[in-house]
């Protein structure tokens, strides 16, 4: 039995759409992705148009990317804002994603259990309110982080996963430090439940992973936190996942938030101090990069030098969801009005500094 409602995907499912992208070379056995194969500029346009639904009412977009593979054709993400953009303010989930593929969970050895740890457990549904609330653009990934997790760089992988062992082009690639713990590109095992599968995996699988989930997934980040830059000035990606609640240490109360920014490496400094004192004014407590200071999406996306901020936001788990951490709870609506109440904040920062960087290849957005 599986606790709580999973999406099980099978034949019946929609055939997901085929867009275009940068073309890239898969890291397991350096082979071109088919799905991958103009620039990624051309990502914006396709999705706004052949694959998007307009609204004259809402000046909305909706827009999806990517396929799980062996789901018969559930996208991998989906992509959506108001036209033009109302704020410089991109929300990514990267660990919301509940559609697992019936094989996946039959490999598995305790999918229920294990699928909700590796979960950030309807963070995405926070996420939906936030943006409608503000008007931030929004980008959910539907694949599982048990099938891939996109907080991972594609060369993050423990090779003792995979029955043939590391490819011969990886030469003496060692593991990185994520995968060693067991968190890497594909999660191997967590604490208190060990081993999370089966078997072994084969390389065809790690491979059509990364083509039609991680690399599409990483293009309309990059196009739709670009686009925002070009507008604005200055953009602000919010990287927003979930904890389990923090151990009590002294007298202090162990905090809901933590803000990670690389250790000062992804984002303005006065973005992060404004971020502290709103929590702070809000009674709530926060931390700053332990035990959580952000992961591959910040590394491979942020660059303020050139506009491009981004922020990890982790929320305690037990701030929204139920006793059990299976379904949202009573604080569910409170964290989002609390949460949509940052994000404006920031957006009106983000915006200022967008004014106050020299520029001459970006359109100011309306006042």
């Amino acid at each position: 039995m599986i606790p709580g409602p999973f999406l099980v995907a099978g034949a019946a499912a929609p055939r997901a759409f085929g867009y275009s992208a940068p073309q890239v070379k898969n890291l397991v056995r350096i082979r071109t992705c088919p799905a991958l194969t103009q620039s990624a500029q051309r990502f914006s346009f396709v999705s706004m148009s052949a694959n998007s639904t307009e609204s004259s009412k809402t000046d909305s977009h909706w827009a999806t990317g990517g396929e799980i593979p062996g789901s018969g054709g559930i996208h991998a993400f989906t992509l959506s804002g108001p036209v033009p953009s109302a704020i410089p303010v991109l929300i990514a989930v990267p660990h919301g994603g509940r559609a697992y593929p019936r094989s996946l969970l039959e490999r598995m050895r305790n999918p229920g259990f294990a699928a909700l740890r590796l979960e950030d457990r309807y963070v995405d549904l926070l996420a939906a309110d936030i943006a409608a609330a503000t008007g931030a653009s929004l980008l959910i990934a539907n694949a599982p982080r048990a099938m891939i997790d996109l907080n991972r760089a594609a060369d993050d992988i423990d090779w003792d996963m995979f029955g043939c062992g590391a490819p011969p082009d990886v030469g003496s690639y060692t593991p990185g430090r994520r995968a060693r713990s067991g968190l890497g590109l594909i999660p191997r095992r967590l604490p208190g439940i060990g081993e999370l599968w089966k078997r072994r995996h084969d390389e065809q699988d790690l491979a059509a992973r990364i083509c039609d989930i991680h690399e599409p997934y990483h293009a309309a980040l990059d196009a739709e936190l670009t686009a925002l830059r070009d507008r604005w000035g200055a953009a602000l990606l919010l990287d927003l996942h979930s904890m389990p609640p923090l151990v009590l240490r002294g007298a202090q109360p162990p905090p809901e938030f933590v803000l990670g920014d690389r250790f000062g490496t992804s984002c303005h400094g006065g973005l992060v101090g404004s971020s502290f004192a709103y929590f702070a004014e809000m009674r709530r407590g926060a931390a700053h990069n332990r035990p959580y200071a952000g992961g591959y999406v910040l590394e491979r996306h942020a660059a303020p030098g050139a506009g491009l901020h981004a922020l990890q936001l982790e929320v305690d788990r037990s701030s929204y969801l139920d006793s059990r951490m299976t379904e949202p709870g009573k604080g569910f609506a409170a964290i989002g009005h609390l949460l949509a109440g940052l994000v404006r904040r920031l957006a009106a920062e983000v915006a200022t500094l967008g004014r106050m960087r020299p520029s001459s290849d970006w359109a100011e957005a309306a006042e």
